[in-house]
């Protein structure tokens, strides 16, 4: 039996950096007839990781789950390209006719599926696009609160079409023709829910630790993180996917960042005019896009 929809996603180190990998799976069980999981490991014999292997392996099981080790070469250190070879290692043994991904630190929401699964069925009689692009918020030192400005991306490609050459694209943000030309995409109202800046503050400086090595090396030197009140912050007042809940509780931060004072930073000053311009207009001023949207 042909499968629609394939999930794929990929993870390393998902318990020790705090990812919410399970809640993200999770997210996406119900739209999906098959789901690759990729879990990176230390070493060239796939037998060393933090035991998210282990976690993942416990909590899915069945014919639908497809698990794959893969060895995150640390010499793979220009510009993230690892997490697109990972994501293209998952994306290789999906079988469905579309893949939905999600990246670890990503949920769906519940109420988005039906509409999701619609588009789907539209693609399978329209052929002339290849993608559907989603929409996104960033939260950002705690649930409470995202960030939203021009230096987040407010939407990115995360379902394809299978089949047809389409490969995850640099640093995974998003994804290309097989040519690297831009997929053509429809926009739909559905939402990525970004959980990937609210963790703890000890686990963010691991995280940001660890995503310096998969850009720069051992170039960089370690710095401690701590969460600040930057430009575009603002109160979420919508409701979070259910799967979440659990792991919202347990990673809350005592920490009303709202509260702080303000880093003001000069080059914020043109953010700032770009932002307000979004705000009345709905347009954003040199805005990247790694996709091409249907008319």
């Amino acid at each position: 039996m042909t499968k629609l929809i394939s999930g794929i996603t990929f993870i390393k180190n998902g318990l020790t950096l705090g990812y919410p990998i399970k809640e993200s799976i999770e997210s996406i069980d119900s739209l999906c007839d098959e789901i690759i999981i990729n879990v990176g490991f230390d070493n060239p014999e796939l037998t060393e990781d933090d035991g998210t292997w282990d976690y993942l392996t416990t909590h899915f099981k069945g014919e639908k789950y497809i698990f794959l080790k893969s060895y995150w070469d640390p010499a793979m250190t220009s510009k993230g390209l690892i997490l697109s070879q990972q994501t293209n290692i998952a994306l290789e043994r999906a079988s469905g006719k579309y893949c939905q991904y999600i990246q670890g630190d990503e949920c769906l929401h519940e109420n988005d599926l039906e509409t999701i699964r619609k588009e789907v069925e539209k693609m399978e009689s329209d052929h002339s696009y290849n993608g559907l692009v989603f929409n996104y918020i960033h939260f950002y030192g705690n649930v409470n609160v995202q960030k939203q400005t021009k230096k987040t991306y407010r939407r990115e490609l995360r379902l394809i079409r299978n089949g047809l050459g389409i490969k995850s694209w640099l640093d995974a943000q998003g994804f290309r023709n097989k040519d690297d030309s831009k997929v053509l995409c429809k926009q739909i109202n559905a939402t990525v829910y970004h959980y990937g800046w609210a963790r703890a503050e000890q686990v963010m400086q691991a995280k940001t630790r660890a995503f310096e090595k998969l850009y720069h090396g051992d170039k960089k030197k370690d710095e401690s993180f701590n969460y600040e009140r930057v430009w575009g912050l603002r109160p979420f007042k919508g409701e979070h996917p259910k799967v979440m809940n659990n792991w919202i509780e347990a990673n809350k931060n005592d920490l009303d960042i709202l509260s702080l004072p303000y880093k003001f930073n000069v080059k914020d000053i043109r953010l700032m005019l770009s932002d307000r311009f979004e705000y009345l207009t709905g347009i954003r001023l040199g805005e990247f896009k790694n996709f091409k949207l249907k008319n």
